[in-house]
């Protein structure tokens, strides 16, 4: 019989005939930004050979696919620059990340950042080679005679069936389907210079990376993410599409340098992080002090109109109280240890009375629902929403606390609201609008809402709750017109979520407040109200919480301003400064007319030059200086100089008192 020399496939959707063999790289052989191929829905090399009735796309080297293709690739080459380097070195894993990559290696010696400017070098020498990348199957044994000098890869092969849950990037390596190599070989030869156990896919050849790349840093890193495991050295690297692609991400990362909260919480004098204190223990000082202080209050004074009740519960609490909620089965890893108290003994050292464990508390849900038990509830007093800004503590890993952002002590504003079934819609629509309204004011307003869904090794109650619950939570989120992204299995135990994803001035995204529905809690703790008919009924619970943790909005917002907070958030507002020291007197009058309309402002008759009080003022971020010399004096007027370094000249008193005020009270400055 003849062999058929044509097949059909599908290219973007679109129905075509090719001939028997050909390649997806034949096939987009003129688009030379096509880096590797969808083949009915997965990511595929370009140099495989396409079969009938195949669903073929092209992915493009600065699609979201292709830059993660470009980033993994050049780890392989980063991978086998550093074994050049160090020919003892032993491979962990590289995985793409974010914006770049990185590679663990088991080495003698840590890197330096010497070694990295020698390794960029040898990588563009690797590039500028044209390798090419070669996948071949291979068989468990023929994958360990490949990898008989790599222990840690011999370690994968092993952990293939649980590849998914082994640690961060196990699975770009190993895990479902064929084991496959992935070779380095040179062009001209044939040979293979370098090979690593991989999954792929990867770029056709090095030379699509070019000079876009850049090795950014070194740390500690234990294998698959277990202190108890070897500790290795990790690489960072970031490549993209572009040299100027890459310089635009470079510029960005100075700019989030310059904009870090640790860096400008210490300068602007806000915060600080003493060792004393213990890990992830911040202090704010009195100008931080300010601004978190306006942050809550204004936060109260939108709940009170919003109809939320305030509420004050303690900072520990005996271990049955999470016992109950299920914090202490699902939760543990994340609670500080007990503390074990209240134990008599007798003379010989039995004992009379045992004590009981005691923990600092890492939600305030469980307490909120003993409010709520503390009497009958009616349906009339529905929906009820308890709010608290209440301290609580976990114990996060030392090495994953930073700055603000994450910490071990935090403040939550949180909320439960207990409505009935009937009313659990229009509560949550109110509830993510009065959400995205409050951070609206605090200067935030680039959104898209993420969806949390049941972790199936990890849930409390029945399935049919579960699905009743999510689709609620996807209906509300869906009627908000806000793009709308899958978290599968990102749950808590005992609820879905909708979070809040918010974008700051420098494009990156931040999760912010928090939605939960929780048909769970009130079962468990037993929460009942008397229904119109008479019967007694379980509430339905929404936990809130919408800065997620005071601590955490604070760092995100300092960030967002580069410390230049709005006028209404900064802790001295106005800084008034006279040109010579006979104008002392007029710039206190001046203050004082702004002091008394609430407005925190201060004169600066330190003994440095007019000009570096200028500076100063500029340094600090004050949104307001007020200057004035004879001139001004003379026509009760004042000059403003603004952040951006304007200024407006000759301006009267009761005019700039009045600007300052309104700018102040409206949030407009």
């Amino acid at each position: 019989m003849p062999v058929d020399t044509q097949i059909t496939i599908k290219v973007d959707g679109e129905t075509t005939t090719v001939a028997t063999g050909t390649t997806a790289a034949e096939l987009f052989f003129e688009r030379r930004e096509v880096v590797v191929a969808r083949v009915d829905g997965v990511l595929t090399d370009l140099d495989t050979r396409l079969a009938e009735g195949a669903a073929v796309e092209p992915v493009t080297i600065d699609s979201p696919d292709g830059l993660n293709v470009l980033r993994h690739s050049t780890a392989h080459v980063m991978a086998q620059a550093v074994q050049q380097l160090r020919p003892d070195a032993k491979l962990g894993i590289g995985p793409y990340i974010t914006d770049g990559f990185y590679f663990d290696f088991d080495v003698a010696e840590p890197f330096t950042p010497e070694d990295l400017k020698t390794l960029e070098k040898m990588m563009l020498k690797i590039v500028n080679q044209n390798q090419k990348f070669a996948r071949r199957v291979v068989s468990e044994d023929e994958a360990r005679a490949a990898m008989a000098d790599e222990p840690y890869k011999l370690e994968l092969l092993g952990r293939k069936s649980d590849a998914d849950t082994a640690g961060e990037g196990v699975n770009v390596e190993v895990g479902a389907g064929d084991i496959t190599i992935y070779s380095n070989i040179d062009r001209k030869s044939g040979d293979e210079v370098w090979c690593d156990l991989c999954r792929g896919p990867h770029l056709p050849n090095t030379k699509l990376i070019s000079n876009a790349f850049a090795l950014t840093r070194t740390s500690a890193a234990y294998w698959l993410g277990n202190q108890n495991n070897q500790q290795l050295q990790r690489i960072y690297g970031t490549a993209w599409p572009t040299k100027d692609a890459l310089k635009a991400y470079q510029e960005r990362m100075a700019e989030a340098e310059r904009r870090d909260h640790r860096k400008l919480g210490a300068e602007l004098d806000l915060f600080s992080f003493p060792d004393e204190l213990g890990s992830g223990l911040p202090v704010f000082h009195p100008k931080g002090g300010i601004i978190r202080k306006e942050m809550e209050d204004y936060s109260r004074k939108r709940h009170v109109e919003a109809g939320y009740d305030f509420v004050y519960t303690p900072h520990i609490t005996k271990a049955n109280l999470y016992e109950v909620s299920g914090h202490l089965d699902w939760y543990k890893d994340g609670m500080f240890p007990p503390m074990h108290v209240d134990a008599e003994l007798n003379e010989d050292g039995t004992v009379r009375k045992p004590g009981q464990d005691y923990y600092l508390k890492p939600m305030n849900c469980p307490m909120h629902n003993l409010i709520f038990r503390s009497r009958g509830r009616s349906y009339r007093e529905l929906p009820l929403r308890l709010f608290e800004f209440g301290s609580v503590y976990r114990y996060e890993k030392s090495g994953v606390v930073h700055g603000l952002t994450r910490v071990r002590g935090m403040t939550q504003d949180d909320a439960h609201i207990y409505c009935t079934k009937e009313q659990m819609k229009d509560e949550l629509t109110t509830t993510l609008n009065f959400v995205l309204s409050l951070l609206k004011d605090y200067g935030l307003n680039d959104f898209y809402l993420e969806l949390s869904t049941k972790d199936p090794e990890k849930f409390v109650g029945s399935d049919e709750v579960w699905e009743e619950a999510t689709q609620t939570l996807a209906d509300v989120a869906t009627a908000s017109g806000l793009q709308l992204v899958a978290d599968p299995g990102g749950a808590a135990f005992y609820g879905p979520k909708i979070s809040v994803q918010t974008k700051d001035a420098l494009g990156r995204t931040w999760q912010m407040s928090t939605i939960q529905l929780d048909f769970n809690l009130p079962e468990r703790f037993e929460l009942e109200f008397q229904a119109a008919d008479g019967t007694r009924q379980r509430p339905v619970m929404i936990h809130r919480a919408l800065f997620g943790s005071v601590e955490r909005f604070m760092g995100v917002l300092t960030e967002h301003y580069a410390g230049a907070f709005p006028a209404w958030l900064s802790p001295v507002q106005v800084v008034a400064i006279p040109v010579a020291e006979a104008f002392n007197d007029y710039m206190f009058d001046v203050v004082a007319r702004l002091k008394e309309q609430g407005i925190r402002a201060e004169v600066d008759i330190s003994s440095d030059r007019f000009p570096k009080k200028i500076r100063t003022a500029s340094k600090e971020k004050v949104p307001f200086v007020l200057i004035a010399g004879g001139d001004d004096a003379d026509a009760n007027a004042v000059s403003f100089r603004f952040r951006d370094g304007s200024q407006d000249n000759g301006v009267p008193v009761d005019e700039a008192v009045s600007r300052i005020v309104e700018a102040v009270r409206n949030r407009t400055a």
